[in-house]
């Protein structure tokens, strides 16, 4: 929870000596709460008092990592409910079920395949976060978990209720900082104590957030430090009322019980249906979703509602304003020109070298604003493309002087011939995916 001026002052020693730079206790106070300065700059500042902020300033939602080194990743700390407010934080992580009644063989075959998963969108590498293995019916529970962590690029999380099983696979892996889920009311003490010595994370869960919270609790007071509340996602509709509710408890309340991440379980849903449900959790608001699928066809539109939330809204997505080539292009090969909204580049981009016709792609600044947008917001014009296109030195590249404009502005044909040396502007498409057929149509 954010503090303010006042929390921070009553903390100060209130000798106003200038030692941190300033003129008064209060002023160090204010530019504290506005982030301008940190508490450390005081020299003065108690133990007691330092303790004291350094908690009441920690936020409402724990940090919980899982894994080390490269395949390490995060889950929690989340500070609002809706993305517009500010933005969400550490995005959803999608863990694969290796089920226990896999064999062996297919087990680390499924592993090297989702390994191998990388997906390009946006200028972005799309792929899988974890691997949740099953040890309950797994003839040998070490064996498979030594196996997977052997093969896996990925971090794990270890799935059973048998808190001896599960030490025995943790100790067998501990360097690795898995998560254990399958704590419980009836194994809470055992299972968090197997947690609390590897150090490691802790997924509890329960029928109900009241649950949850007792739960937390205990696990906490064994000495686990870092927990997951799990949600069954058998029922979508009460699940996702459970989860709203914790996150708003947690946030709005600030319920320190529920303060922790979310992971929903999903299992025993079609092939079909499991990607639909598991977007809708990305979104809200799992911090964690376990899937079954390990098709692309599953679990690539799961990564994409991700991606799509988990962007900042208060930052344009854009890319570098320059001169791109697509293929290998010569001096007699087209030159296009677009915005430097991330979403429409890569999309021209994209069917540009489906067309298989090598190119020049001239992105004008447009401060992250698709065609449309950038014309009605009057951030586009003739003038502007064409000085961009000589600043980016276009016409250095090609020996004809032809240019390729977006189809949604057919107005400025004329006003660019007129003004510069592109003799012969022709009138693109006005969506991307009719790029192919155009350039194969009219580019000779």
């Amino acid at each position: 929870m954010a503090l303010t001026g006042m929390d921070i002052y009553k903390q100060l020693p209130k000798t106003n000596c200038k030692d941190c730079g300033l003129p008064t206790c209060m002023a160090f106070a204010m530019q504290v709460a506005a982030k301008q300065k940190n508490l450390t700059d005081c020299p003065h500042l108690s133990d007691q008092a330092k303790t004291t902020l350094s908690e009441a300033s920690e936020p409402p939602m724990k940090l919980v990592t899982i894994g080390t080194g490269d395949k390490a990743c995060k889950t929690g700390r989340e500070t609002v409910m809706f993305r517009h407010e500010e933005k969400f934080h550490n995005s959803t992580l999608i863990a694969i079920r290796l089920k226990a009644s896999l064999n062996d063989g297919d087990a680390l075959k499924t592993v090297e395949k989702i390994n191998e998963a990388r997906f390009i969108r946006v200028g972005e590498t799309l792929k899988l976060h974890l691997f949740a293995v099953e040890l309950d019916g797994c003839s040998d529970p070490v064996a498979r978990v030594k196996a997977v962590a052997e093969k896996s690029l990925l971090s794990l999380i270890l799935i059973g209720n048998d808190a001896n099983v599960m030490k025995d696979c943790v100790d067998a892996v501990k360097a690795q900082k898995p998560m254990i889920y399958g704590a419980n009311a009836s194994n809470i003490d055992a299972m968090a104590g197997v947690a609390a010595s590897a150090k490691v994370p802790l997924a509890v869960s329960g029928g109900s957030n009241e649950e949850l919270a007792d739960l937390a609790q205990k696990a906490k007071d064994k000495g686990a430090e870092e927990i997951v509340l799990c949600f069954k996602g058998d029922k979508p509709g009460q699940t996702l009322r459970d989860l709203t509710s914790a996150r708003r408890v947690c946030l709005k309340k600030n319920f320190r019980a529920l303060g922790y991440p979310a992971m929903v379980d999903l299992n025993g849903f079609s092939e079909e249906a499991e990607p639909i449900f598991a977007s809708v959790f990305s979104i809200k608001y799992g911090g964690i979703v376990i899937v079954n699928g390990t098709e692309p066809w599953q679990y690539l539109p799961i990564l994409t509602s991700i991606q799509d939330i988990y962007t900042d809204p208060q930052v344009p997505n854009t890319v570098e304003a320059k001169l791109y080539e697509i293929g290998s292009p010569g001096d007699d090969a087209p030159v296009l020109f677009t915005t430097n909204f991330a979403l429409t580049y890569f999309s021209v981009a994209g069917e540009v070298e489906r067309s298989k016709i090598p190119a020049y792609i001239s992105v004008v600044d447009t401060e992250g604003l698709g065609v449309l947008n950038s014309y009605a917001g009057d951030k586009i014009s003739p003038e502007k493309v064409v000085k961009t296109l000589a600043a980016q030195k276009a016409n250095e590249k090609v020996k004809h002087h032809k240019l390729i404009i977006p189809g949604l502005l057919p107005i400025y044909k004329g006003e660019i011939e007129d003004i510069s040396e592109w003799k012969e502007v022709i009138i693109g498409p006005e969506t991307s995916r009719e790029i192919p057929a155009f350039l194969h149509k009219t580019w000779k």
